[in-house]
């Protein structure tokens, strides 16, 4: 299982939201590549990357420049989320060295765009999906669409998708632990790549997620409270 520690950005800086609530938010490096270089140094060969101010159709230069030199790192495959709604903008984060961009909110509202993209680019293209009550959310979180999340990943899966990034949005940054039935059920969808994201706090998680065959995993807040060691979780578990 392929572990993915996070970085999301707002204003340049490094920062977890509690449930994805703008709100409440804490800050806990201002440098994202100092922050970056300490996942490095753990051993991390992954790193998720998401731009909160992007998300709400509010980019920034810092967010931007932040990426740039993310990306930019030696020995990190970086994904990158956050406000991709369209190719030109896919094609500058590959351009930076992304080694994949996640689509959101754009993959929604537009499906069509996401499968050709998914078409045109392969592996370097994810669809990130953010559920609230089992519903996917989308615009930084802030609006519900009335379709389900896990019906939602079964027609990406038969649009030619070939990942996506799923998140419980009322267990992300909250430390209780993530939704394991939910990767159950989404595990069951014939061809799809499944990375598990939000709330995930102990290593008996990352044990679980491994033994029911998720592709990846992404540690937010539990590797920067200190409820998981990255080390250690890549020595048990990093493939």
């Amino acid at each position: 299982m392929k572990l993915f520690p996070a970085i999301d950005l707002r204003g340049g800086q490094a920062v977890r939201l509690y449930q994805g609530d703008y709100a409440q938010m804490t800050v806990y490096n201002p440098d994202p590549v100092a922050q970056a270089r300490e996942f490095l140094a753990a051993g991390a060969r992954y790193l998720h990357v998401v731009d909160l101010d992007a998300a709400r159709g509010e980019p920034t230069a810092a967010n931007r420049a932040a990426i740039a030199a993310l990306a930019a790192l030696d020995g990190l495959f970086v994904e990158v989320g956050g406000g991709i709604r369209d190719e030109a903008c896919l094609q500058a984060y590959l351009a930076l060295g992304a080694g994949r961009c996640i689509l959101g909110t754009a993959a929604v509202k537009n499906f069509a765009f996401a499968e050709e993209m998914a078409r045109r680019y392969g592996e370097k293209v994810a669809v990130g999906v953010d559920m609230k009550g089992g519903l996917v959310a989308v615009s930084g979180w802030r609006e519900l669409t009335p379709e389900p999340g896990v019906a939602f990943c079964r027609r990406c899966a038969a649009a030619g998708v070939r990942a996506v990034i799923a998140t419980d949005i009322s267990r992300d940054g909250t430390l209780q632990g993530t939704n394991l039935a939910l990767y159950r059920e989404l595990l069951t969808i014939p061809g799809l790549e499944v990375t598990a994201s939000g709330g995930i706090a102990a290593m008996a998680e990352l044990d679980a997620l491994q033994k029911m065959g998720c592709h990846a995993a992404i540690l937010g807040k539990s590797l920067y409270a200190g409820s998981i060691d990255l080390a250690a979780a890549i020595r048990q578990y990093q493939t």
